[in-house]
């Protein structure tokens, strides 16, 4: 294993844990993966939530970002997101930004000092976030929010979910974020959750998204700083790496950890459901996170479990297959993820 070949004597901490700390959601998002809106009857009472940061603190985990469903409806997300402080992890905060005109709400998120608060924009005008989003004025709340943390001097990042129906919407939202000294990141949507399979990006249209993250790099890069999310490209005969650290395969349980509201755990949350490894209540985040057997798919990836077009890569021992999320829900199975740029580069020669 890696980390006993480099001298190390347990198994690394994963350097951000994503946590959906509800479902309750105040919108109702047409690719939303967790199809939140109610939250679950299980939640994690606030107990069990601040003995999980304990929990992840023990593992060594350096950051936490706390999501939902909507993370700021519950009702003690501040009381969670303070001991995430006080045990000195990176707290990150990911809203849809709705309630950002809440005075009290945004002064709480100034105190924590969060590492980075994130907000949700899927249109670059209101019909088309609106309509996403499901609920009327969910465009102006988010675009008021965003402007109002980076004004701040708050670290501001912009999560723009990508289908059929805001692909022509990237234009227009780069427009609006030029200069505001936000950072910007691109991922698709897959058919998991609430998300039709005919609103998925084709091929074709997956590497156009590629195609403009790589424009706006190299066109606007003084202006804003954009990134293709853990499912966009890689390894490209054309493109630049399009990812702010190069790809080295799906690091889900090395490098990330998914925590569902109610304890169960995850290598990462886009994961479908029979990636869960265990609860939180069944069994300790420790012994999830150390057990041999656990996360297998990611942690023990041999050549000979490369498939289909990856089987033949030459990239194939540092890629692993791509992301395990789209190979899982978009392919015929893990590590031989059909969205890869290079393999779309392949097939139109």
């Amino acid at each position: 294993m890696w980390w006993k070949r480099s001298g190390q004597k347990k198994r690394p901490g994963p350097g951000c844990a994503v946590w959906e700390i509800t479902l309750a959601c105040n919108l109702n998002c047409i690719h939303c993966g967790s199809a939140a809106g109610k939250a679950r009857k299980d939640e994690l009472s606030t107990e069990e939530a601040l003995q999980l940061c304990e929990d992840l603190k023990k593992i060594e985990c350096r950051g936490v970002a706390l999501m939902g469903g909507e993370p700021l409806l519950r009702p003690d997300w501040i009381t969670i997101s303070q001991r995430v402080h006080d045990l000195e992890m990176e707290l990150s905060i990911i809203t849809n930004g709705w309630l950002g005109k809440n005075d009290g709400v945004t002064q709480q998120i100034v105190a924590l000092s969060p590492e980075c608060i994130t907000v949700s924009l899927d249109g670059g005008t209101s019909s088309i976030h609106d309509m996403i989003r499901g609920v009327h004025g969910s465009f102006e709340r988010a675009t008021y929010a965003i402007d109002m943390y980076a004004g701040l001097g708050l670290p501001t990042t912009v999560i723009t979910t990508v289908h059929k129906l805001n692909l022509k919407e990237l234009t227009k939202i780069r427009d609006f974020l030029m200069g505001k000294g936000v950072a910007w990141q691109i991922q698709m949507a897959t058919p998991h959750g609430r998300l039709e399979h005919k609103h998925v990006l084709s091929q074709d249209e997956f590497y156009s998204v590629a195609l403009f993250i790589a424009a706006t790099r190299k066109l606007h890069s003084k202006e804003l700083m954009v990134a293709g999310a853990h499912d966009m490209g890689y390894y490209s005969t054309i493109l630049p790496d399009l990812q702010v650290n190069q790809w080295q395969g799906c690091q889900a349980g090395i490098g990330t950890l998914g925590i569902q509201s109610n304890g169960n755990i995850k290598g990462c949350l886009a994961l479908p459901e029979q990636f869960i490894e265990g609860n939180m209540r069944d069994r300790s985040l420790r012994e999830i996170w150390y057990d041999e057997n656990s996360f297998k798919y990611a942690r023990y990836v041999k050549m000979s479990d490369m498939r289909a077009h990856c089987a033949q890569c030459e990239f194939k021992k540092q890629c692993k297959g791509g992301c395990s999320a789209v190979s899982s829900t978009m392919g015929k199975g893990l590590h031989q993820d059909p969205y890869c740029v290079r393999h779309i580069e392949q097939m139109i020669k």
